[in-house]
């Protein structure tokens, strides 16, 4: 049951880093929460789903099958560890440089702008094939197969929330996701990124 708690704990924080990053997908998100109400939110995480789901399977079958090699947890380790390094101070250096992102108009309806967007975008898939297979990594080394669909279910409901919550601020036009407030909880997920980088290379140890 801790092993659950300290996953869990683990691909909430890291995943985090990838849910509330600055892109277009959160930029489209304001957009249709600003034109199609609230619940467009989770229309776009639904068609981010789509995309994310397979993907995360084929890593994952990938990953099954090279278990077995001696040095496989040993490069992913690494990988992983240097993939939030570089993950964190480029998302610190793009939070201090500019404003939030600016919304963005799409013509298309939520669900095909989440799929669209998820997968026309190069930095999704690196962030899976980087950071995440970590995640998958350790989800098949605590439930086998299984833990593919553990791992991504711990890690999907964020998307869920956050996309949801980003199109319910923008639907009301508050001011509450202002400039200050969205940099102090980027800086705090990012920290959080450098410690597990640090987590990373001591297990390996």
């Amino acid at each position: 049951m801790l092993e659950f708690f300290g996953f869990f704990a683990a691909v909430v924080i890291i995943s985090a880093s990838g849910v509330m990053a600055p892109g277009p997908l959160f930029a489209s998100t304001v957009s249709t929460g600003i034109r199609e109400g609230k619940y467009s939110g989770l229309k776009v995480a639904a068609g981010h789903m789509v995309v994310e789901l397979p993907l995360v399977i084929i890593i994952g079958i990938g990953a099954l099958s090279l278990e077995s090699l001696p040095q496989f947890r040993t490069i992913v380790g690494i990988l992983g560890a240097s993939s939030l390094f570089i993950f964190a101070g480029l998302q610190l250096w793009s939070t201090f440089r500019q404003r939030k992102p600016i919304r963005t108009e799409s013509k298309y309806g939520s669900f095909l702008t989440g799929i669209l967007l998820t997968g026309l975008n190069p930095f999704f898939i690196v962030w899976w094939f980087t950071i995440g297979i970590k995640l998958i990594s350790d989800a098949l080394l605590l439930w086998a197969f299984s833990g593919i669909l553990i791992m991504f279910c711990l890690h999907i409901w964020m998307d869920y929330g956050w996309l949801f919550f980003v199109s319910s601020i923008a639907a009301k036009g508050t001011k509450f996701l202002t400039d200050k407030r969205y940099r102090i909880s980027m800086v705090a997920i990012n920290a959080a990124l450098i410690y597990f980088g640090f987590t990373f290379i001591a297990n390996l140890v």
